[in-house]
């Protein structure tokens, strides 16, 4: 493999989640959204609330995470959840990889996940579900403005 092959590879999607939703699309750091996608390089990729902000006349406003040597952060995607409610956990779920294909682990979230109508989680029990290219994640209790479509690219 030549240098642009190995860059290729190390850059290229192997998935995406593409927001169903304006409030879907509004969490995810404006940074890494290309038209309501953001690239998945690498699993498992684990999904969690953005904790690190200040709330302004009502808007939550992120604030850029530091990085510090030998620090590891606890999720490849931070999302903001500015609802009075709170419906994503700092550690919700993360997305896994194995022979058998995808599949969702919820990390013992409060409000639970649901992959194509499956609920799972909640009140901090976990779970885990196979995950389908074209499944629908949602995030939090339904009615959840924060929907995702898993988009497989492998």
């Amino acid at each position: 493999m030549d240098a642009k092959e190995a860059v290729r590879a190390r850059f290229a999607p192997k998935a995406v989640l593409k927001a169903v939703t304006p409030e879907a699309q509004a969490a995810i750091p404006q940074a890494l959204v290309v038209e309501a996608m953001v690239a998945i390089r690498g699993f498992p990729y684990r999904v969690g609330r953005e904790s690190r902000g200040k709330m302004v006349e009502g808007v939550f406003h992120r604030i850029e995470r530091p990085t510090r040597a030998g620090s590891t952060p606890t999720n490849e995607l931070y999302l903001v959840d500015g609802g009075e409610q709170l419906q994503i956990s700092r550690e919700h779920f993360r997305i896994e990889r194995n022979a058998d294909g995808y599949q969702l682990v919820d990390r013992r979230s409060v409000c639970g996940t649901s992959v194509a109508g499956k609920w799972i989680g909640g009140e901090e029990k976990g779970g885990t579900v196979p995950l389908r290219d074209g499944d629908e994640i949602r995030i939090g209790v339904d009615p959840t403005p924060f929907r995702y479509t898993f988009i497989s690219l492998e």
